[in-house]
C-alpha cells in the first residue's frame, strides 16, 4: 500500500479528533456514564456478568489509567456504549515523516560535508540544504526511516 495514501486516509480519520480534542470526565467515562443514566453498580455489574466489587475496581482503574481495553469494552457494552480508541498524533503524519527523513538526510550530508571540509571544499549553505531534501525524498516511506 502506498502509505502516503495511507497517511492521507488517516489524516481525515484524525480531522475530527484534532478539532475536538476529548477530555475524560474527572470520575472517568464508566462512572459518569452510569450515574448519568441512573443505573447502580449493582445494576451495571448484573448487566456486565461482575461482581458489584468489580464495577468499583474498574471504575478506580479507569481513573489511574491501569484499566484494560477488554475490560473496557466488556463494560462499555454493558452500558450500551462502544469504546473509541484513538492515538492523534501532535503533528500531521506528513510532517513527522518528512522531519525524520530531513534528519535522518542532514545526518548523512553531515558526513559528506566534513569530510569535503577537510579538502577545503565546503559546500555553500543553499546547496546544503537542496541536498539535504533530495536526500530526505528518497528516505520518505523506506523502510529503516525510524531507526
Amino acid at each position: 500500500m502506498d502509505r502516503s495514501k495511507a497517511r492521507a486516509a488517516l489524516e481525515r480519520d484524525l480531522t475530527r479528533h484534532r478539532e475536538t480534542p476529548t477530555v475524560a470526565p474527572r470520575s472517568g467515562w464508566v462512572r459518569a456514564i452510569r450515574d448519568a443514566l441512573g443505573m447502580s453498580s449493582n445494576e451495571l455489574a448484573k448487566r456486565a456478568g461482575l461482581s458489584k466489587g468489580r464495577i468499583g475496581q474498574i471504575e478506580r482503574a479507569e481513573q489511574d489509567r491501569s484499566l484494560t481495553l477488554a475490560t473496557l469494552e466488556r463494560v462499555a457494552a454493558a452500558l450500551g456504549c462502544r469504546v473509541e480508541y484513538v492515538l492523534v498524533p501532535d503533528q500531521h503524519l506528513d510532517v513527522m515523516v518528512w522531519e525524520k527523513a530531513r534528519a535522518k538526510a542532514a545526518a548523512e550530508i553531515a558526513a559528506v560535508d566534513h569530510t569535503m571540509a577537510l579538502e577545503n571544499q565546503r559546500p555553500d549553505v543553499e546547496s546544503r540544504r537542496e541536498r539535504i531534501d533530495e536526500a530526505a525524498r528518497l528516505h520518505i516511506d523506506k523502510r529503516g526511516l525510524w531507526s
